[in-house]
């Protein structure tokens, strides 16, 4: 469990906290063995691992808070949580926050989508709350917030450059601790920048697509206060548990996997085993058949 938000900390920083996406409690553990110094959790993650469903807002507030309890619960890095649209209008955002917080995250994304919401990563098109409503679900969540403590990074879908710089400035007046494009309006390292100035706070960015392909960390440092890599646990596992079954299927033998499996030992240990045996010797005391109390 997290003891202190070093998000918070490193935004005063001025610092940029890189960060693995995480979707179950086990890729957060091996987020943090990797020695990444924070985590997400990951909503298009945690719909295809829950559910087998796309990120269209299936999974509910509840659902999605207990995932982030777990990897709350398995680590001691800064979590900050996929929020979605806050699973609602402003007064549901507002329950979103006050649950992820108690929840034990560092930070949360909220995005400004009319609920339910749709990937941007496959959706054709996708609808967008009008700028003013938006702007108050902001401000409703950071009202919201118990901790002074916690981030709330707000997001945006808009389509167009100008669209997306005007409703990150109103995101930020709202109340938001920084801002995150999502969308396909910004197709260059020049527009990060040009957003980065005209919020004045750090953006946080998932990268993916051509950020990904195209940027050098030191670009992404420049402008992200927060620079999240949210799928690759998910589609690394996806790819190689589908051809090791492939193969298992096929042949009924385990010799000559496409993917080396992690062994029993190593295992055992990432997921704390001895921890769990040494706490049995000492609690689970069994009773003695020919027991008896003092006198």
């Amino acid at each position: 469990m997290t003891s202190e938000n070093g998000l918070r900390r490193a935004l005063a920083e001025g610092r940029t906290l890189w960060a693995a996406g995480a979707y179950d409690a086990l890729t957060a553990k091996l987020a943090e063995q990797a020695g990444f110094p924070a985590l997400m959790t990951t909503g298009f993650g945690v719909s295809a691992s829950m559910l087998g469903a796309p990120d269209v807002e299936l999974y509910t507030m509840t659902e999605n808070r207990q995932v982030i309890r777990n990897v709350v619960a398995a680590t001691t890095i800064p979590v900050i949580a996929d929020a979605d649209t806050g699973y609602g209008n402003a007064l549901n955002a507002m329950r979103t926050v006050v649950e992820f917080e108690a929840a034990g995250v560092a930070g949360l994304i909220l995005e400004d989508q009319d609920a339910p919401k749709r990937c941007p990563a496959a959706a054709a098109s996708i609808q967008i709350l009008p700028l003013d409503e938006s702007a108050a679900k902001i401000r409703a969540a950071v009202a919201a917030r118990r901790d002074p403590a916690t981030v709330v990074i707000a997001r945006t879908d808009a389509a167009t450059e100008e669209e997306a710089i005007a409703r990150a400035r109103a995101y930020v007046e709202a109340g938001a601790d920084m801002v995150q494009p999502i969308s396909r309006c910004f197709t260059d390292f020049a527009g990060l920048r040009r957003l980065r100035e005209a919020v004045g706070v750090p953006l946080s960015l998932q990268i993916l697509g051509w950020l990904e392909s195209d940027l050098e960390p030191a670009q992404i440092e420049e402008v992200a206060g927060l620079a999240v890599f949210p799928l690759t646990a998910l589609m690394t596992a996806t790819h190689a548990v589908r051809e090791n079954l492939a193969q298992l299927a096929r042949t009924r033998s385990a010799k000559g996997l496409p993917h080396a499996m992690t062994g029993m030992a190593d295992f055992k240990r990432l997921i704390g085993w001895e921890e769990a045996e040494r706490l049995q010797s000492e609690f689970l005391v069994r009773e003695l058949k020919d027991f008896q109390l003092p006198d």
